[in-house]
C-alpha cells in the first residue's frame, strides 16, 4: 500500500523502519521539513516529504505529532489522498507533561481523537496510543503466537478499521476492538490498557475495566 505518515519521532520512525520492510511505498513528514529526514530515508527506503505531500495517493495516513500540535498542521493535510483513505491518529494527550489544557476535551468532554478528528475534518482510527515504540521493532509475532500483543483499535468508519487491523496484524500484533471513537477514552493514558503489553485476553479485561474519570495526572 502507499501509506503516508505524518510526524517522524518514536512511533513515526518506527513504523516507517517496519512497514518500508513490509514492502510498503512509504512517504514520511515532520515539521521541521524532509532535508531533515535523509538519515531515516537512507536506512529505510522511505520517501521524504512536506507535511503536505505526506497523504498524496495513500492508502493510510498515519498522524504522529504532539497532540498540541494537532492545529498547526497545513490545512488540506489529506488533499489528494485515496479515496475512503484510512486516517490513524495514535496522539495521547498530555495537559501537564506538554500540551496544556485543551478546552474541547476538558470542558466538552470529547475524546482526544474525536477532538483530533474534528481538527483534521476526516474520521480517524484511534491506534497504537499506548503501544511503546520500540515494542513495534522489537514485539511483532506470528499469528497464534502465545506472546504475541493485542492492540486496542477504535473508530467509527468500519472499513478503515478493517484496514487498520489488517495492517496492524501484518505487522506482528493481534487487535482487539474497541469500538467507536466515543468509546476510545477506554485506551487514554491512565487507563488500564495504556502501555499494556499483554495478549487478546487481558486487553479485552482491561478495556472493560476502564473508568469514565480521567485520573488527576491526565486532567488540566
Amino acid at each position: 500500500m502507499k501509506i503516508g505518515i505524518i510526524g517522524a519521532g518514536n512511533i513515526g520512525g518506527n513504523l516507517t523502519r517496519r512497514l518500508t520492510a513490509l514492502g510498503h511505498d512509504v512517504s514520511v513528514a515532520n515539521s521541521r521539513g524532509p532535508e531533515t529526514l535523509k538519515e531515516l530515508a537512507e536506512e529505510t527506503g522511505a520517501t521524504p516529504v512536506p507535511a503536505t505531500e505526506a497523504a498524496k495517493g495513500a492508502q493510510v495516513v498515519v498522524v504522529t505529532v504532539p497532540l498540541n500540535r494537532i492545529p498547526d498542521l497545513p490545512a488540506g493535510l489529506l488533499d489528494g489522498a485515496a479515496e475512503g483513505v484510512a486516517v490513524i491518529d495514535t496522539n495521547n494527550y498530555y495537559p501537564q507533561q506538554r500540551d496544556g489544557r485543551i478546552a474541547g476535551i476538558e470542558d466538552e468532554g470529547l475524546t482526544e481523537s474525536r477532538w483530533t478528528e474534528r481538527h483534521l475534518g476526516h474520521p480517524v482510527i484511534k491506534a497504537f496510543n499506548g503501544t511503546y515504540a520500540q515494542d513495534i521493532l522489537d514485539r511483532p509475532r506470528p499469528a497464534g503466537d502465545p506472546e504475541r500483543l493485542a492492540l486496542p483499535v477504535a473508530g467509527d468508519d468500519q472499513a478503515a478499521k478493517r484496514v487498520v487491523r489488517d495492517l496492524i496484524d501484518e505487522l506482528g500484533f493481534d487487535t482487539v476492538d474497541a469500538g467507536g471513537l466515543d468509546d476510545s477514552w477506554r485506551q487514554q493514558p491512565g487507563t488500564p490498557v495504556y502501555g499494556l503489553q499483554a495478549g487478546l485476553e487481558a486487553v479485552q479485561k482491561a478495556l472493560a475495566e476502564a473508568s469514565t474519570e480521567r485520573p488527576a495526572d491526565f486532567r488540566g
